[in-house]
């Protein structure tokens, strides 16, 4: 052979290797999901992940780990994982029973409708957010002894299912990268109430990272729970110390209002999309009806044609999205106090008929947009005064899921609403309390503390739950849970879940791509799109504004300079692969401290 020829043939040898190191490594570098087989957790805290494998590994199922994973995430996640919260929680049980559990928290007796509003009818700012009375009566403990009184496995107790968060208050954990950014990112709101800044600013000394955090008051709040049974915390020694603190600071809770106190079942809300089925929480979640509405506005187009997180896919998504928020303003509140044309919205007929003013050309201006007119509406309602100036955001919430090797799904959204909630500790009960009174409407017409702009329909009343963006979603496809998701982040909650939804659906991303993908988000007013860094070219950028978009992007702490990452959601989301029966697990790495766990 001629010695150019051995020449060409040893360069496609030394080709081929090269080829064959780089193809090796690009596999090595994407990120795959979590495998196993008889069951998986994700959350936003490994500590609470594990405590879910746990107790699935003592026998019991999804609902049972859900439990000790949000209970494990009130001691390792507190600006968001909580008992002086509440929640949402969807189940699907293998034999396909679906349904949900609301418990969300409550107005006090003593709430009023202008509660948060001065001598002159202006909104008193801060009054809602901060301090005492801005907490509604707390519902995660109810919630989850409700679930695990009627769906549990009947294999592992109460006192099992705390056991885990017990010990890790007690014992202690090494502090996490995650814990101590968020310490220092609210330092000024704990430091504001004494006994937050006792037991999470340990007194001034922010703990460092691996720093052993012991929580001994929270230790013993969840042992009186773990032997007296969850009852206790609204009418045993924890609800007494809840009262007396309320009193002692100008908070209207009281030792009625908690033993007053029910979780409660509702029917789960069904719709599909392209052939699957879609498993969410009905109100007061706004968060189910807008999904159903915006995947249902979807169906109609080829979204995948488009392509992923083109101009032209950007653009229609976000004309969902303002659509969904303008329905949501008008219509949505707590379906005990208000009448909510449910049915009405989520038809798929009604819901593609506010895609008559869609133009492909050019954006649609959100003031004047009017909400659509669904079927079953027997009422009209007072039309509040907008404005679109300003916007917050807050990291708050949290969200994980679970699938057991039954097949059993439960997918559960819970939350403090702001970080840290209020910034009140409970005196010698070592646990957070909620700001949720600031999702009802303060004023009609002004913005809660996420920009939303609220109606008539979630007006305070006392014993009322206030209306949430929480999205906890179960997709099925062939009698099988394929997506088990949802996210925190505000009103960001709902459209984080449509975007991973429909990676899956309409893109076929892997469970990882269809978690770590940029993130856009729309919510009527203000008329801007925010957007997650990288979302999309520059090219793409300018078609967007040529539509008369207006693109914005935020941060999750403002006054923090070491926060730059200008992300938000936390979509910690399993699911069944139907082509290996495996169960796969995605954590998402915007939370530092996730993890998707699995035996």
């Amino acid at each position: 052979m001629p010695t150019s020829c051995l020449r060409c043939v040893g360069l496609r040898a030394v080709f081929a290797v090269v080829l064959a190191a780089q193809l090796c490594l690009t596999v090595k570098a994407q990120r795959l999901p979590t495998e196993a087989s008889h069951g998986i957790v994700a959350s936003a805290s490994r500590l609470a992940s594990e405590a879910g494998l746990e107790i699935l590994r003592k026998g019991g199922n999804a609902v049972d780990a859900s439990i000790a994973t949000g209970l494990v995430l009130s001691v390792t996640y507190p600006r968001a994982g909580n008992i002086g919260g509440g929640g949402f929680m969807v189940i699907r049980h293998v034999d396909g029973l679906a349904l949900t559990i609301d418990f969300r928290e409550e107005a006090p007796a003593a709430a009023k409708a202008d509660m948060y509003l001065d001598s002159k009818g202006a909104v008193i700012p801060g009054r809602s957010t901060h301090g005492y009375l801005a907490a509604g009566v707390p519902g995660t403990i109810a919630g989850f002894a409700l679930a695990l009184e009627k769906h549990g496995s009947g294999k592992v107790s109460w006192a099992d299912v705390v056991e885990p968060a017990r010990r890790l208050a007690a014992e202690g954990f090494e502090a996490t990268p995650g814990l101590v950014r968020d310490l220092r990112g609210s330092e000024r709101l704990l430091a504001a109430f004494p006994e937050s800044r006792r037991v999470y600013l340990q007194n001034g000394a922010i703990p460092k990272v691996g720093d052993k955090f012991v929580q001994p008051d929270l230790a013993r709040t969840l042992g009186r729970m773990q032997k007296d049974g969850p009852r206790e915390f609204y009418e045993g020694e924890t609800a007494r110390l809840i009262a007396e603190d309320m009193a002692r600071h100008g908070g209207l809770i009281t030792q009625v209002d908690l033993r007053a106190y029910r979780a409660m079942e509702r029917p789960v809300l069904r719709g599909s999309y392209r052939g699957y089925e879609i498993l969410t929480m009905p109100p007061p979640s706004s968060g189910g009806i807008a999904l159903l509405q915006m995947l249902a506005m979807l169906e109609p187009y080829d979204v995948a044609s488009l392509g992923h997180n083109s101009a032209a896919k950007i653009h229609l998504f976000a004309e969902v999205m303002r659509r969904a928020f303008r329905d949501r303003a008008e219509y949505l509140g707590d379906p005990d106090f208000v009448f909510v044309p449910t049915q009405g919205l989520i038809d798929p007929a009604y819901a593609r008929s506010l895609m008559g003013s869609f133009s492909i050309e050019k954006a649609t201006p959100s003031e004047g947009l009017p909400a659509g007119r669904p079927a079953g509406l027997t009422q009209t309602r007072e039309r509040p005064v907008f404005d679109d100036t300003g916007m917050a955001e807050s990291a708050e919430t949290t969200h994980y899921s679970v699938i057991d090797a039954a097949g059993t799904a439960v997918s559960t959204t819970y939350t403090l609403n702001g970080l840290f909630g209020n910034g009140v500790t409970v005196t010698d009960a070592g646990f957070l309390l909620n700001n949720e009174m600031d999702d009802f409407t303060s004023k009609i017409g002004e913005k809660n503390m996420f920009g939303l702009i609220q109606g008539p329909a979630n007006a305070i009343a006392p014993g009322k739950r206030p209306l949430s963006s929480m999205t906890p979603t179960i997709v099925v496809k062939d009698n099988k849970p394929v997506l088990v998701t949802g996210s925190p982040g505000g009103p960001t909650i709902i459209n984080t879940t449509l975007l991973i939804v429909t990676h899956v659906i309409d893109f076929g991303m892997s469970l990882t791509q269809a978690v770590d993908a940029p993130r856009f988000h729309h919510q009527w007013l203000p008329n801007s799109i925010d957007c997650e860094p990288f979302l999309t070219s520059r090219d793409s950028q300018a078609l967007l504004e040529a539509k008369g978009h207006v693109l914005t992007s935020r941060k999750l702490y403002p006054n923090d300079p070491e926060a730059a990452a200008r992300s938000w959601g936390d979509g910690e989301t399993v699911r069944v692969d139907l082509k290996t029966g495996r169960l796969q697990g995605a954590n998402d790495l915007r939370s530092p401290d996730s993890a998707a766990v699995g035996y």
